[in-house]
């Protein structure tokens, strides 16, 4: 028998907290090169300008090593441990893995934001480190451990979709139901991974697997599908492409850069079939150990980023916060490009929760909202020299429910990302007020324009605290108009004629 492979418990521990700082800065490349070509091919001036955000923070992302998103995810670790290898420790697996995790959160020159909750039916306490991961184990033959790691933002794991099909009922008809109700929640452009068969927790464990290889779309058409699983990929990519979804939902050629599928025998009576997106801040990486020591992931070359460079549009408007007016908010139309500047306040899930609950006992808010603009984000700390860190938009339809209450108060604008509820954009009509969009998956870029941030109200909520920020030229589009004309809604539907009239090009 062979002699067995040692794993020190340092050596996962550092590879880990390596791979998941490495992630929180560095796109795949594969991506990069997919989503410039994507950028270089798009037809639609709005879908175009968030592409090329994107491609611009992705590339001072990793400049700046600084995070490519705010979300900095819920971690993934699928491990592939070979059976001729001991781990030495006498932690449990699940423990070195998560002290791995923990000093990535936690580095101090560039601090990722910790986003899990425990208890998360009841008091939801934040575990401040992002741990625990979500660890998978395979057993293989022999002497080296894979380790696959993913950092999964909230926007888009929040889309996943599952159902247990009939075996005669057809996949690709259920894939182009669930799209359109995904939104853009998800920032496309992205892959969707497809898991098909096992049981409904193994079709949800391949989709997510099938996100961790690379994409290779263009190669796989150009050569021709061989295989049925192939077929059914090309079939799925050309068909979510043709709904006219685009990037930010903002309509467009480009809805998906590949489609993954990976699948599993399963029983005679069903078909268990799982859906789930990778955003925009796509994160994963792969790495080995053979008891040699940690691995460490080899940096990429600023040169192998697109040359796409990103300045604020001059034919935007640009807009004084600090003297905003109903009149001003009613003269914007929907699709309208704005540069914000002066004072806004921010808020998210929790700060509108306890705005509901102070309001409800009579209790005075300790900010005041009237006139005044709120940004939903959860932003990651500052590092030296930061005003404050990475602070792209959150998933905006969260809040919808919180919108008739805060329009109340005398808010004259809310900024996040994708799309509002049919709920919400009547309301918003119903004040006369607007609802814009900032790029998700900017976020370096996005605080670039952030002069100077407080926390004025609810400081207990850490990332989830009111903030005063200041911006400078902050890039959003009208996303619902003050009339409820909603881009979302809106653009996929004419990308969608046009593409069925033109088709998408090569």
């Amino acid at each position: 028998m062979a002699e067995m492979v040692t794993i020190r418990e340092q050596d996962l521990v550092e590879s880990i907290a390596d791979a998941l700082q490495y992630i929180s800065y560095f796109h795949p490349m594969d991506y990069i090169r997919a989503l410039g070509k994507a950028w270089e091919r798009e037809a639609n001036p709005a879908a175009k300008d968030a592409m090329a955000q994107v491609l611009a923070n992705s590339r001072m992302c990793a400049q700046g090593h600084r995070p490519i998103c705010q979300d900095t995810g819920i971690v993934n670790v699928f491990l592939k441990w070979g059976q001729n290898c001991r781990l030495e420790s006498d932690k449990s697996l699940q423990d070195v893995v998560d002290e791995g995790v923990r000093r990535a959160y936690m580095h101090p020159d560039n601090k990722l934001r910790a986003s899990i909750v425990a208890d998360p039916a009841f008091t939801r306490r934040n575990t401040k480190d992002n741990t625990p991961c979500v660890l998978s184990v395979e057993m293989v033959p022999g002497d080296t451990v894979g380790v696959d790691v993913a950092a999964k933002g909230g926007g888009s794991e929040n889309k996943s979709k599952f159902k247990m099909m009939n075996p005669s009922d057809s996949i690709v008809d259920w894939v182009l139901e669930m799209l359109p109700q995904m939104g853009a929640g998800w920032c496309p452009p992205g892959q969707i991974g497809i898991g098909i068969g096992g049981t409904a927790e193994k079709a949800v464990a391949l989709a997510k697997e099938s996100l961790m290889e690379e994409i290779d779309m263009h190669d796989l058409k150009e050569r021709g599908p061989q295989t049925d699983i192939e077929k059914l990929r090309v079939e799925l990519y050309d068909k979510v492409n043709a709904l006219g979804i685009g990037a930010q939902g903002l309509g467009g050629l480009t809805t998906v850069l590949d489609v993954k599928i990976k699948d599993w025998p399963c029983h005679a009576a069903g078909k268990p079939v799982a859906l789930i997106p990778n955003c925009s801040a796509t994160r994963h990486a792969h790495f080995m150990l053979d008891g040699s020591g940690p691995s460490f992931l080899e940096r990429p070359k600023l040169e192998e980023w697109p040359d796409i460079s990103w300045s604020p549009d001059q034919d935007a408007k640009r807009v004084d916060l600090d003297a905003l007016t109903h009149e001003d908010v009613r003269s914007w139309k929907h699709g309208d490009r704005l540069l914000l500047n002066g004072k806004m306040l921010t808020g998210r899930d929790a700060a509108h929760k306890r705005i509901q609950d102070m309001l409800a006992k009579g209790e005075d808010l300790p900010v005041e909202f009237k006139g005044r603009a709120i940004y939903y984000v959860g932003p990651v700390d500052p590092v030296v020299g930061e005003v404050v860190g990475p602070a792209g938009p959150t998933t905006s339809t969260r809040m919808d429910k919180f919108t008739d209450m805060m329009l109340d108060l005398g808010l004259l604008a809310m900024i996040g990302k994708a799309e509002r509820g049919q709920g919400a954009t009547e309301v918003i009509a119903k004040h006369q007020v607007a609802y814009l969009m900032a790029v998700g998956g900017a976020a370096y870029l996005v605080a670039r324009a952030i002069r100077e941030a407080k926390v004025v109200a609810f400081e207990d909520l850490g990332m989830e605290a009111i903030y005063e920020f200041t911006v400078e030229d902050m890039p959003v589009t009208v996303a619902v108009d003050s009339q409820g004309n909603n881009v979302h809604r809106l653009a996929p539907r004419v990308w969608q004629e046009k593409i069925a009239k033109e088709g998408i090009p090569a």
